[in-house]
């Protein structure tokens, strides 16, 4: 049976309770699903409420990341496991779907590299940063996944890993959804996201491109702002590992999952 992979973004604005009602019309039809979660917006607000605001950094590639100290990574999993991975399964559940919440430390079910020393650009300088807990995902345990979707149960993964040292880690989660996609040879990746999908020129709605081909990622990368520049790498990550296509749609929406996989956002592939 196939498999889909949905990414549910962690900015403001997604409708959380119609990815969970559509989510189980797609599941009551008889697809098995993984459902991967952000906690960006979340873990931001928290983090100011609690005295500790997000410190963004940019890489000298030009990708934007949240610099993650430990206080800042507790802060994060109060916020997308205590509350957005909560929320999720608790949706899900009062629709039907036997959803369990997850991060990526558990049965070591996402195994990220961390690096100790990073480079980033501030005020048109390099500089370097330690004590980063920030990964990359490079291993999933992919017969846990499968063992819990035979069970039939809808994993709801939140973004953490853990480091080959044991250490828990903030991961993209859009590059780790494309990741547990490859690694389950799923037919479809869906990101969903506060846009309709990729924008020839953001902000303006009206310009969204409908499909890019596979040999076109050059191009999606010029054309992604800020936060879309990771989900446009996602998807051609996903793509490498034999995903069949990606799927950049709008998370605002009324059945957003179903409206994405019958041609709504851009398609990848």
């Amino acid at each position: 049976m196939a498999i889909l992979v949905v990414k549910v973004g962690g900015a403001e604005g997604l409708d959380y309770g119609a990815v969970c009602r559509d989510a189980a019309a797609v599941v009551a039809a008889g697809q098995r699903l993984v459902l991967v979660h952000g906690g960006s917006a979340e873990a931001s607000a928290l983090g100011a409420a609690l005295g500790h605001p997000p410190r963004w950094l940019t890489s000298p590639s030009g990708y934007r990341w949240r610099f993650t100290d430990r206080e800042t990574l507790e802060t994060f999993a109060m916020a997308a496991l205590g509350k957005v991975n909560l929320r999720l399964v608790e949706g899900l559940q009062a629709v039907g779907v036997d959803a369990i919440g997850l991060s990526g430390l558990g049965g070591r079910l996402l195994e990220a590299h961390r690096k100790a020393v990073v480079q980033c650009v501030e005020n048109g300088k390099r500089h370097v940063v330690r004590d980063d807990f920030t990964g990359k995902v490079q291993k999933v345990n992919r017969r846990l996944l499968l063992s819990l979707l035979d069970l039939g149960l809808t994993p709801v993964l939140a973004p953490l890993a853990i480091s080959e040292e044991s250490q828990a880690v903030n991961i993209d989660g859009d590059r780790a959804a494309a990741m547990v996609a490859g690694a389950l040879q799923a037919e479809t990746l869906v990101l969903l996201t506060a846009a309709p999908g990729l924008l020839r020129s953001f902000p303006d709605e009206s310009t969204l491109v409908h499909r890019l081909e596979r040999d076109q990622r050059d191009q999606a990368l010029a054309l992604a702002a800020d936060g879309m520049k990771k989900k446009v790498l996602g998807a051609w990550e996903a793509l490498q590992a034999g995903v069949l296509r990606v799927v950049i749609a709008d998370g605002r929406i009324r059945d957003p999952i179903s409206a994405a996989l019958t041609g709504a956002g851009t398609t990848l592939g």
